[in-house]
């Protein structure tokens, strides 16, 4: 049997129950079970990862409650077309009927007037706003109507979220029951999935047209489906995960010329450009860093002027702050030192109390008591530095900053190594 319904479409879940993944919103206990039992349901917005089910769950909520459900796309809806569907709600507003739901899939990419329309009608109860997004809320949604919705994250599925998901298309889809699976490996589908259950389920589509007879899932068949079908792979990645990860490896590997491709093919695939300023923003951070401090300047600079001009200048400032990160000097050593102190601190279930030579002592009483006594203040001293313990009782002497092998960050250590009589 053939059909032209994407599996993805063939096996979209139409209750909590068949919905797979999100426990922490749609378990036992999740609030979403709470808002179908009560019906009481706030405007909220579903920030996440493409391919995690937002738009489903949206769904699920509508028609479990049996509310009328509005849609609009970001992408191509307008302030009037915001203002259509309020008139058209308040025209199926009877007494104390509730408000119908209004989905805005990809809300980050209305402007502020088209977000400042919604409004009105979210704070009379015309519509229930639900918004989607795979950007931080924070940074993209107005904050008038962001304090107005309660938001709620979606993860990427886990591997057992994937088989569960995979056992269900096997089992349960007339297609492949009819065409016969085999699941040898399953490391190649997952991987390229990413957590994401609509590329998984692309890539069986994919898969299942590519071969004639049984459908034998292995790696090395996931992997050459793939390969000969990459443009409808890609076309289905809705935010291009794959290329901003070439695009981003590329930078933190020194190659500005890869990094610009990857950035010319984001900008022609639609990607908004606030989304790639930001990742440089974390890049310079994590990759550059204290071989070349600069960096991060230069890529905020880069995100505030996308901000302020947008497409098609947007590309330039964009170009010289990938092809800038690209060919500086690189170092992860403040990454790495937060997040060996993060683990220390995780890990260390001692509360340990803070010297107290480096304590306060604002009152009579704590100096009394030894606060702030034995202090020495290091401006009073020769280079402005003097030897003295900072760390708490046990772990005296803790390394957590490491200086990475680049010019800059040898200076440092050599200082630093001269300043505290220790050796490299």
């Amino acid at each position: 049997m053939n059909t032209n319904i994407p599996l993805a479409e063939r096996l979209r879940p139409n209750t909590l129950d068949d919905y797979i993944g999100q426990e922490h919103l749609v378990g036992k206990n999740g609030v979403f079970r709470k808002f179908i039992d009560s019906g009481n349901v706030p405007s909220f917005i579903l920030w996440g990862p493409p391919g995690v089910g937002k738009t489903t769950l949206a769904r699920i909520v509508a028609t479990s409650l049996n509310r009328k459900f509005f849609t609009l796309s970001a992408i191509n809806s307008g302030v009037k077309d915001v203002r259509e569907v309020i008139e058209n709600a308040k025209g199926q507003k009877f007494f104390n009927t509730p408000a119908p739901f209004l989905f805005i899939d990809e809300i980050h990419r209305f402007n502020k007037s088209q977000q400042d329309s919604l409004l009105g009608a979210v704070e009379h109860g015309i519509i229930t706003l639900i918004g989607a997004t795979t950007e931080n809320p924070s940074f993209e949604v107005i904050s008038p109507l962001l304090s107005r919705c309660q938001v709620y994250v979606l993860k990427n599925l886990e591997d057992k979220d994937l088989h569960k998901l995979l056992n269900r298309a096997v089992g349960s889809d007339i297609v492949l029951k009819e065409r016969g699976v085999k699941i040898k490996e399953t490391e190649a589908l997952f991987t390229f999935s990413g957590g994401d259950a609509s590329k998984l389920l692309n890539i069986l589509d994919i898969l299942a047209n590519s071969a004639e007879g049984q459908v034998v899932i292995t790696d090395k068949n996931i992997t050459d489906a793939l390969q000969q079908n990459i443009a409808l792979y890609d076309k289905n990645g809705e935010q291009h995960y794959d290329v901003i990860s070439a695009f981003i490896k590329s930078v933190r590997g020194s190659n500005p010329d890869a990094a610009v491709y990857y950035l010319a093919r984001m900008l022609a695939g639609g990607e908004y450009p606030k989304f790639i300023a930001r990742r440089l923003v974390i890049l310079a951070a994590e990759d550059i860093g204290l071989a070349n401090p600069n960096g991060l300047l230069l890529a905020n600079a880069c995100f505030d002027t996308v901000h302020k001009i947008g497409m098609p200048e947007a590309r330039i400032p964009l170009a010289e702050a990938t092809i800038y990160l690209a060919t500086s000097p690189k170092s992860n050593s403040a990454y790495m030192a937060i997040d060996r102190a993060m683990s220390m601190v995780n890990k260390d279930t001692t509360n340990r109390p803070v010297p107290l030579h480096l304590r306060n002592s604002p009152t009579k009483l704590m100096k009394n008591i030894g606060y702030g006594e034995g202090y020495k203040y290091a401006h009073d001293f020769e280079n402005n530095f003097v030897i003295q313990e900072f760390f708490p009782e046990g772990l005296e002497g803790t390394r957590l900053y490491k200086p990475s092998d680049n010019p800059r960050e040898r200076e440092t250590e050599t200082r630093m190594n001269k300043l505290w009589n220790r050796e490299k």
